[in-house]
C-alpha cells in the first residue's frame, strides 16, 4: 500500500502554515515552537535543522529526540477524525501536532496546551 501523501511531504512546507494559523490568531511563532519542542523533543537548533534540510514528515517524527510522555492526553477531533482512536502512529502523530496548533489557535491558554 502506498504511503500515505502527508507522510512525504516536507516538515517545511507545512511549518509556516502552522505559524500563520497562529499569527492569524493573534498568537506568536514562539508559541507554536515551543509546542513542537513540548511534543518532539526538538530544541531550536534541532527544529531549525529539520526545516533547513527539507526532511519529511516521516523523518521528522522518526529524528526526533524524544515524543512526550503526556502525548496520549491529547484528545479531540483533527479532520473529522479522533486523535486518539488512529491506528498508524506516524499519523497519529502528525495530528497530535494539528490539535495542538489547532488549540492553540482557538486561544487555549499554554499550559493547557501543553498537558500541563
Amino acid at each position: 500500500m502506498p504511503k500515505h501523501r502527508i507522510f512525504t511531504m516536507p516538515f517545511a512546507r507545512v511549518y509556516p502554515l502552522y505559524v500563520q494559523k497562529a499569527e492569524r490568531k493573534n498568537r506568536a511563532k514562539e508559541e507554536v515552537d515551543q509546542i513542537i519542542y513540548w511534543l518532539t523533543g526538538y530544541d531550536q537548533a534541532g527544529l531549525q535543522q529539520q526545516i533547513e534540510q527539507e526532511n519529511d514528515f516521516e523523518t521528522f517524527f522518526a529524528q526526533a529526540p524524544t515524543m512526550h510522555p503526556n502525548q496520549s492526553l491529547i484528545k479531540g477531533v483533527v479532520c473529522g477524525v479522533r486523535v486518539e482512536e488512529i491506528e498508524d502512529p506516524l499519523m497519529q502523530k502528525i495530528r497530535y501536532l494539528d490539535k495542538l496548533i489547532d488549540e492553540l489557535a482557538k486561544g487555549k491558554a499554554m499550559e493547557k496546551i501543553l498537558r500541563q
